[in-house]
């Protein structure tokens, strides 16, 4: 540790971490950027594999319809034309995701929307679903029973180790289901990878700025703090308070990676497997986030799949998924009251709000919180 001050220690050096830091650089304030990890860009951190931008942490794809959030992204990268349209397997038959007449024709054999809404409408129906209760019957009133058994139970239940009917409802109402042959997984204005990878783009938004990884803030929480006028911290809120009110639980994501010396494993970047015999949730193949060309725009003879499993978080785990459930809403509520009453520090981000935040929504709230810091010192 040296003995120089900053005006901000910012804990964390992924997306609200470093958004903030950019802010609070040119604002003119002195940073210090820290992280527990060997690497900066928390979980959209990508590594180059056989000239191939894995993202080690899973699949992001950037989307937004907030011009102010993606002109800020555009400063760090060149965002290339990537489209989410993933791709469900069930058995051996594929389908289109997002839910649409593409999937309608290959499930019943329908060609108008008309058509298809009536099948939908019949299933809904036959399931004398009023008010959906959960999961199972949201899913069942959105889309009919043969996409639900087919589609989506098997899947989500892996996803989230519990029965649909014991998931609540408002899971599945991002779920975009359309009466048209848009494939387009997300209705964004604006949607794209950074070309080069994740990574990139933050060391971009972090230049200029001092930052230590392999830093343990907890476990060096009074140096650092006296290192700094206030801190934003990124990390799990419970481990801030050693974790003295219980702990929060979350769904966790782990990986296996593997290169093949071949050029096309799935030809698509992502694959969903809905049933449930098949232990992993979906394979991404990660070439095609950047349409299968390096950085000098050549094919890549190799490639790269990523087998996704969920599983239950328990500590020591990456966490990934806040589980917005009673229990864990209410316990988060209690954390909140204690992080009201810390002088100083700031609470960010996923894990920081115990909150689930799309890319464009962790970025839009960190330029505001900043902005606010600014104009009125926090």
């Amino acid at each position: 540790m040296n003995g120089e001050k900053y005006d901000y220690l910012i804990v964390g050096a992924g997306l609200y971490g470093a958004t903030f830091a950019r802010q609070m650089k040119e604002s003119g304030k002195k940073v210090l950027v820290i992280d527990k990890r060997p690497t900066i860009g928390g979980n959209v951190y990508t590594e180059n594999v056989e000239g191939i931008n894995v993202h080690k942490y899973g699949a992001h794809i950037f989307h937004t319809n907030n011009k102010k959030v993606w002109d800020f992204v555009n400063r760090f990268a060149t965002f290339n034309r990537f489209t989410n349209s993933p791709v469900a397997n069930f058995h051996g038959e594929l389908y289109s995701l997002p839910f649409n007449m593409y999937t309608f024709n290959k499930m019943w054999g329908v060609v108008t929307p008309r058509e298809a809404a009536a099948k939908i409408e019949e299933q809904r129906k036959a399931a004398g679903i009023k008010e959906p209760e959960n999961l199972e019957e949201q899913a069942i009133s959105l889309v009919g029973t043969d996409i639900y058994e087919k589609l989506i139970k098997g899947y989500t239940e892996k996803q989230w180790g519990r029965p649909c009917t014991e998931l609540p409802s408002f899971i599945i109402k991002r779920l975009p289901v359309r009466f048209t042959f848009d494939n387009n997984y997300f209705n964004a204005l604006y949607q794209g990878i950074p070309v080069g990878g994740y990574t990139k783009m933050v060391s971009n938004m972090l230049e200029g700025i001092e930052v230590k990884v392999n830093a343990d803030y907890l476990k060096n929480k009074a140096e650092y703090d006296s290192m700094a006028d206030h801190v934003v911290y990124t990390g799990p809120v419970d481990a801030y308070f050693g974790y003295k009110l219980g702990y929060l639980q979350y769904r966790s994501v782990r990986f296996e990676k593997e290169v093949l010396d071949i050029p096309n494993f799935q030809g698509n970047a992502a694959v969903n497997y809905t049933d449930s015999e098949t232990p992993w949730t979906r394979i991404i193949e990660h070439k095609w986030f950047e349409f299968g060309k390096d950085e000098n725009g050549k094919d890549i003879q190799k490639t790269v799949i990523s087998r996704e499993y969920s599983s239950e978080w328990k500590p020591g785990d990456e966490p990934y998924y806040p589980v917005n459930d009673k229990k864990n809403s209410d316990l988060y509520q209690e954390y909140r009251k204690l992080a009201d009453q810390e002088n100083g520090v700031i609470f960010g981000g996923r894990l920081g709000e115990y909150k689930y935040y799309d890319m464009d929504k962790v970025i839009e709230e960190a330029l505001k919180i900043s902005s606010e810091c600014i104009a009125t010192g926090c």
